[in-house]
């Protein structure tokens, strides 16, 4: 096993940038701390430019390395110093940056050149000579675009025999941008993986082409042209299909639109401008990319106006000095590259690599990584693998609001979980297409759902000796966050998340209404999963509980181990106090002595210590001294705080002080898993938030 591994092309356009993002994701979820590195760059187009995969893998997994530590040289520079004989100088400088990384980091990605130089013969040579020099086991990637069956197997073997003639070792190969059927994909597997010139044949995959990432965006047009944008700045993700030049009067020229064309025409055509932009409001035609206008001509003042009196212009427009002509020269000569805005397309090609690779095989053969130390990125990436592995449904009550939107396009395209969302069906497909998403989710009006009456004669039962008439209950089941509540109870749905623009209390109050606590828990607690540099902790009660008694800081300490061990966190609960055994006397330590005693005969099987102090309960050495022999004191994971106090402002100074990511907070003791935002969530908070409540609905419902 390994802790280093050399992704190599072998030959250009192979589509690795998309492979690297796959694998990168792989390491995040086993690797505490890995780091990409490139020896050898593609030359900058432009002074101060960084490299597009470094920039890409940097950003995108919240790398801290340096910049300049992640590579040697550009192509122009290795090249000169083979060329004047200096090659021993190329590797030592290498290896010295290599040697850095390796010494610093638990894992080194490296990735090799673009071959997009002259010779792509003599870069192959290089990166086979890196790798071994590096000691790094390869994963080759072939590009296959355009190659028949026959012709990807020879070609593909060619490629694993000269890897193995120079000595290393191929742990996997993958045959990228494929255009083959079922049958030939099954004939390319079986006559690769048992045709391996190597003592161990590599692991063999084939990843079909996918087009959305070749395609260029509207954005990446922008770049080669270097144009202005005159509107519709938030459509540059648009896909670009293919290019129209439009010179012909009206009438023909939308004749020719098709679905994701982008238009070329001179910026003084103001009348193909105006039929552009209809054409795109207009159902009877496709949907075109966007519009460049040639030329440096302006538009009219007065078509500006009237565009600039649109609320929503519904397609970018861009603005080029170059003639028609030049203009579609440069594009022709664009390559398509996935950048750290475009998260649509990094999504896509993360789900894409992990729906053709078995990730778990690849994981055996390129990590060797044991123990207990978690970073907050994989535990994450662990919960969303955990959430998509038995795909629940959780209805979002919010659907009308933009980052539940856009957090709903992720969890979709994810596959973490079913989700429907409530709201006005109209509302929610227009603010859809103008924030460019499409999910593939349920979207329901409360009242007009067939399961409206149904709703409303459970909740009326249920609340009656409250004085809630059945007219009452009509009312309260119009509201999103009742009828979520209610699809909850009734099974249509395993879970809700509420509270991006609805308060705690809104969301608490209806699931304590109708869904309950569960059988033996007397109250509802939160916890946050404290997500620090090298493990995940559990505190509660640090949201809900203002002032808990001592029966229900044991109730609290027993559902929060219930929660630890639902993500994967071995239980280990520490009663927190200022006095650490018998330390200290006084009212505050007697509640958590008595909770402790309860918790102890309530659940015997868990491991509990209290009181405990923060220090004893976490240093093992401070544990050593005030409470010797104990199980828990030393190595806590899930820390219990005497009141809302305590707790509310310990996690902030731990998240605040140690860098930690805090996810919650984490509702428990309900019947049913319901989980509150804050209303100032992110969308990474949502996504979170929505793998959390999966998972808890998940232990709910285990099979059996």
């Amino acid at each position: 096993m390994f802790d280093r591994l050399y992704i190599t092309a072998t030959q250009a356009k192979c589509g690795v940038t998309a492979v690297l993002l796959g694998i990168m994701q792989v390491l995040q979820r086993r690797v505490r701390k890995p780091v990409f590195f490139r020896p050898i760059i593609s030359d900058p187009l432009e002074p101060g430019q960084r490299d597009f995969d470094v920039n890409l893998i940097l950003r995108h997994f919240g790398l801290d390395t340096p910049y300049e530590a992640t590579y040697a040289f550009t192509l122009k520079e290795a090249l000169n110093l083979l060329n004047t004989g200096r090659h021993a100088a190329m590797l030592d400088t290498i290896l010295r940056k290599f040697g850095r990384l390796h010494d610093t980091y638990d894992f080194v990605l490296c990735s090799g050149t673009d071959f997009l130089g002259r010779d792509p013969a003599v870069e192959f040579d290089l990166n086979a000579e890196l790798a071994a020099n590096l000691g790094c086991p390869v994963l080759a990637v072939t590009n296959a675009l355009g190659n028949t069956a026959q012709e990807i197997i020879s070609s593909t073997k060619v490629v694993l025999d000269l890897l193995h003639e120079k000595n290393l070792d191929i742990v996997a190969c993958i045959v990228n941008r494929a255009e083959v059927s079922a049958q030939e994909k099954d004939l390319i597997l079986s006559s690769l993986r048992a045709g391996g010139a190597g003592s161990v044949a590599p692991a063999v995959y084939v990843i079909p082409e996918e087009r959305c990432l070749t395609k260029p965006s509207v954005g990446d047009v922008r770049r080669w042209l270097d144009a202005e944008v005159l509107y519709g700045a938030e459509h540059l993700d648009n896909p670009v299909d293919d290019y129209l030049i439009a010179a012909m009067q009206v009438g023909n020229f939308l004749e020719y639109l098709q679905e994701e064309i982008m238009l070329i025409t001179p910026g003084d055509r103001a009348d193909i401008v105006l039929a552009s932009l209809a054409s795109r409001l207009s159902s009877a035609y496709p949907d075109i990319s966007g519009i460049v206008l040639t030329g440096g001509f302006e538009l009219p003042p007065s078509v500006r106006r009237l565009i600039d009196g649109w609320l929503s212009v519904p397609l970018p427009i861009l603005s080029v000095t170059d003639h028609t002509f030049h203009t579609i020269r440069t594009i022709s000569h664009g390559y398509s590259r996935i950048y750290p805005e475009n998260t649509r397309k990094i999504n896509i090609a993360i789900e894409h690599f992990e729906s053709c690779v078995d990730a778990r095989e690849l994981e055996a053969r390129i990590v060797s990584v044991s123990g207990e130390k978690i970073t907050p990125k994989m535990f994450e990436y662990s919960l969303i693998e955990r959430a998509a592995s038995r795909r629940m449904h959780i209805v979002l009550p919010e659907g009308e609001e933009e980052r539940i939107l856009r957090a709903v396009d992720e969890l979709a395209r994810r596959r973490v979980a079913d989700i429907t969302l409530l709201g006005r069906p109209g509302v929610i497909k227009s603010r859809m297409i103008e924030l460019g998403v499409n999910p593939d989710v349920a979207i329901v009006q409360p009242e007009q759902s067939p399961e409206f009456e149904k709703y409303v004669q459970i909740y009326h039962e249920m609340r009656k000796h409250k004085h809630i008439s059945l007219e009452q209950a009509r009312d309260i089941l119009c509201d999103p966050t009742y009828f979520g509540t209610m699809m909850v109870y009734c099974g249509d749905a395993h879970g809700m998340v509420s509270g991006s623009i609805n308060t705690t209390a809104h969301t608490i109050r209806p699931a304590l209404e109708v869904i309950k606590t569960r059988p033996g828990a007397s109250i509802v607690s939160s916890v946050f999963l404290m997500c620090l540099k090298d493990r995940v902790l559990v505190f509660g009660d640090c949201a809900v509980n203002p002032n808990p008694t001592a029966e229900q800081l044991a109730d609290i300490a027993i559902s929060s181990a219930h929660t630890a061990g639902v993500f994967g966190i071995e239980p280990r609960v520490a009663m927190l106090s200022y006095s650490t055994g018998t330390s200290g006397k006084g009212e505050d330590v007697d509640v958590v002595v008595e909770a402790t005693r309860i918790a102890k005969e309530r659940a015997p099987h868990l491991l509990i210590e209290g009181p405990l102090q923060y220090d004893a309960a976490v240093d093992p050495g401070v544990a050593r001294t005030k409470l010797p022999g104990s199980e828990v004191a030393g190595h806590a994971t899930v820390f219990i705080f005497p009141d809302l106090n305590t707790g509310n402002n310990t996690y902030k100074a731990v998240q605040r002080a140690a860098g930690a990511v805090a996810i919650g907070p984490v509702l428990q003791g309900l019947r049913k898993p319901v989980n509150d935002l804050s209303r100032g969530c992110t969308v990474p908070d949502i996504v979170n938030t929505v793998a959390i409540t999966a998972v808890q609905a998940q232990a709910e419902e285990k099979p059996g």
